[in-house]
């Protein structure tokens, strides 16, 4: 099938299966590898990136059910070599250790954010629930949420 898709700005016309995965065409067809593939069952949230302005779990949708949609990926937040606020915020406050669960944890918070420019801890936590990170314990990840949104480190709890 064809499909059109506008990632990280760049429209893009392709013929995929039916089946593949949104996360298999952004990393193979499209060789944005900075999506991962963690679980493949929507658990880990490695895969997250915005899909017409929402977080979404990449591993849980086909390629042709994003057909129109406007595509951001870990890619795509940087600008003009400069880091988006809450990527800042995880090299200052340490957010990340192996790295492998930052690139969705980064597009989700950011979605975070957008929605609730000052949210306590306990609302960052709630909003981080569908990522997992196997390292960090959290803390960190969460005081770079904080961090960027201009809140003070350890918010409320």
């Amino acid at each position: 099938m064809k499909i059109n898709i506008t990632i990280n700005g760049e429209a893009r016309v392709d013929d995929v299966e039916p089946r593949t995965l949104l996360v298999h065409y952004i990393r193979e067809t499209r060789r944005l590898t900075g999506t991962h593939i963690g679980c493949d069952t929507s658990q880990c949230g490695a895969c997250t990136v915005l899909v017409d302005g929402l977080a979404v779990k990449s591993c849980s949708l086909f390629a042709v059910q994003a057909d129109g949609s406007i595509i951001q990926t870990i890619e795509g937040v940087a600008s003009d070599d400069s880091l988006h606020p809450v990527q800042e915020a995880f090299w200052l406050e340490h957010g990340l250790q192996c790295g492998y669960c930052t690139p969705g944890m980064v597009i989700t918070l950011m979605q975070v954010l957008e929605r609730n420019p000052s949210p306590s801890e306990a609302e960052v936590r709630r909003g981080i629930a569908g990522n997992l990170c196997r390292c960090t314990g959290y803390q960190n990840i969460i005081a770079a949420a904080m961090r960027a949104a201009g809140s003070s480190k350890g918010g409320n709890q």
